[in-house]
């Protein structure tokens, strides 16, 4: 398996990585946010996401974004080809964007949304922690993202307080807040077939 910073190598696979992404929300009831070709074919071509193959087939993908000028970075729209699962490709795709982001913005926060147990179990090895909603970026634009997803009535409901999501977040560790080190309390997950959509 090959695990690459894409290019426009990659754009070959848009159109299945983006009705992947879909199919897999409509499975399970939640999801992300819907992604246009256009978009998708954007991170690509930029190289500010990561893909998967082997043997030419399409086997995984995550993209990063960028909020409130740099100062936060999402890794986002990670999904795995079911042709593929089960064989810890979301770690590896995940620890090859997570690479990405403290390359490109070192001095950015790394958050992330998920409703998958697999993807926290992953993101808490990384240091990630969980945080409140409020701790995350609150660039409108990042919010208007969430338009697309399923759950967006009640992330509103809420007053953007919470969700379905679990927020998890990761600080560098030359960004502190209020004077000291910003620090969680540590939470342990178990490890979950990566075997759903996840973010």
């Amino acid at each position: 398996m090959e695990i690459e910073i894409s290019s426009s190598i990659h754009l070959m696979y848009v159109s299945e990585i983006q009705q992947e992404m879909y199919d897999s929300a409509q499975r399970r009831g939640t999801g992300i946010a819907k992604r246009s070709i256009e978009y998708l074919s954007k991170k690509i071509s930029e190289g500010n996401a990561v893909v998967a193959t082997e043997n030419g087939e399409w086997v995984g993908f995550c993209y990063i974004e960028t909020w409130s000028h740099g100062q936060f970075v999402a890794n986002s729209g990670l999904i795995v080809s079911p042709k593929f699962r089960e064989r810890g490709a979301a770690t590896l795709i995940k620890n090859k964007v997570f690479q990405l982001s403290r390359d490109k913005y070192p001095n950015a926060k790394v958050f992330g949304l998920t409703t998958g147990l697999a993807v926290m179990k992953i993101n808490s090895d990384l240091g990630y922690k969980p945080v409140i909603y409020s701790e995350l970026t609150q660039d409108e634009e990042f919010w208007n993202g969430c338009k697309n997803c399923v759950n967006y009535d009640i992330l509103m409901k809420k007053e953007r307080k919470n969700c379905l999501c679990t927020a998890m977040l990761f600080v560098p560790d030359n960004i502190t807040k209020n004077g000291a080190a910003y620090t969680q309390p540590e939470i342990k997950y178990s490890n979950e077939q990566e075997s759903h959509l996840s973010v």
